[in-house]
């Protein structure tokens, strides 16, 4: 009877001595190593307030469009351009990797956006250029983890012949620089058409 019990008793220290040492290497994902979140640093303060003044700009521009003041909206253009060309995005090379790739890129498209709009004279096609550059700004914002105030990215399903257009807004309030006060078929009929499709908050 002691010999059974004995030998039951090295079958189950035998056991238990392959169980802990075979299972724990079968654990698919004890050696592997794990993906790495996106990291974005926290940037200064006076590269949000350059980020800011250039957004001032487009909103300014925005508003020029709701009045259907072409000469004050290539005015408005004119510092546009000059402040995005001012900003530093060398803080964003901190950050993990394609952050700064892709924030350049998306603020030399809003750059070329001002350019595309101060050769027009046409206010349909200086509004599709505004358009335009909100889709490159919009992106922007998103990729350099914009933490300034609330900002909203709104639509209109009616301009350019319904094909519809995004801007972006400092309020939730539709001011819609598509039509604007002074449109030739509605006058300022369409002025609050539209809706907010996304807000950008401080992440």
């Amino acid at each position: 009877m002691k010999k059974i019990l004995l030998v039951i008793g090295l079958l189950l220290v035998a056991f238990l001595v392959y169980w802990f040492k075979f299972r724990k290497n079968d654990s698919p994902t004890v050696n592997e190593p794990k993906q790495e979140a996106l990291k974005v640093r926290k940037h200064s303060d006076a590269f949000y307030q350059k980020i800011d003044t250039t957004l001032g700009a487009y909103f300014a521009l925005q508003y020029a469009f709701v009045e259907a003041d072409t000469a004050k909206a290539k005015a408005t253009t004119v510092q546009l351009k000059a402040l995005a060309d001012s900003i530093n995005l060398d803080e964003l090379k901190k950050d993990t990797a394609g952050i700064f790739e892709a924030a350049t890129q998306q603020l030399k498209d809003v750059i070329g956006n001002a350019d595309a709009l101060l050769a027009q004279n046409d206010i349909t096609e200086m509004r599709r250029e505004f358009k335009n550059m909100g889709e490159n700004i919009y992106p922007l914002l998103k990729t350099i983890h914009y933490e300034g105030k609330t900002l909203y990215w709104q639509n209109c399903p009616m301009a350019f012949d319904e094909m519809g257009a995004n801007w972006l807004s400092s309020t939730s309030t539709i001011v819609n620089p598509y039509f604007g006060k002074k449109d030739a078929k509605y006058g300022a009929g369409m002025l609050t058409c539209g809706e907010v499709m996304d807000s950008i908050k401080a992440q």
